[in-house]
C-alpha cells in the first residue's frame, strides 16, 4: 500500500521544490464559488489578457484576484528572473477556508445562523 513510513513519504514529497512562480492569498473574505467564477475566466490565458479581463470584470473578487496576479508577476520577475510578456497562468484555484459563524435574531427568540465563507486563492504562473 504505502512505500514507507509516513515521515519518509513526507520528506520525499517536501524535497521536490516547485520552481514555478506563484502567489497565494489566505483567508480571503470571498466564498469559493464566487472566486471560481473569476478564476475560470482567466485560467490558461497570458498575463496581459488576464489583467485586462480582471480590470473590466464587475465582480468584487476580480479586484482581489488582480492584486494577487500582480504579486505573482512580481515574484516571477524578481525571484525567478522571468519576463512578464512570456508568462501565462498555468494553474489558479480556490480552496475553502474556515467559516465565520454569525447569528441573526429571528421571531419568538429563535436565531438563524449566518455563515460568512472564506477562501484560500492560489495562482501559479509559467513561461511559454
Amino acid at each position: 500500500m504505502a512505500r514507507g513510513h509516513r515521515s519518509q513519504i513526507k520528506r520525499e514529497r517536501n524535497a521536490v521544490k516547485d520552481e514555478r512562480p506563484s502567489a497565494k492569498l489566505s483567508y480571503a473574505r470571498i466564498p469559493v464559488q464566487k472566486a471560481c467564477f473569476v478564476l475560470d475566466s482567466i485560467r490558461g490565458k497570458d498575463v496581459t489578457t488576464a489583467l485586462a479581463i480582471l480590470e473590466y470584470s464587475p465582480r468584487y473578487a476580480s479586484s482581489v484576484i488582480e492584486k494577487l496576479l500582480k504579486s505573482a508577476i512580481a515574484n516571477a520577475e524578481n525571484n525567478n528572473g522571468m519576463s512578464a510578456e512570456h508568462l501565462y497562468i498555468e494553474e489558479c484555484y480556490a480552496g475553502s477556508a474556515p467559516i465565520m459563524k454569525r447569528i441573526q435574531p429571528r421571531a419568538r427568540g429563535s436565531a438563524y445562523r449566518i455563515e460568512k465563507r472564506m477562501s484560500h486563492i492560489t495562482i501559479i504562473l509559467n513561461e511559454k
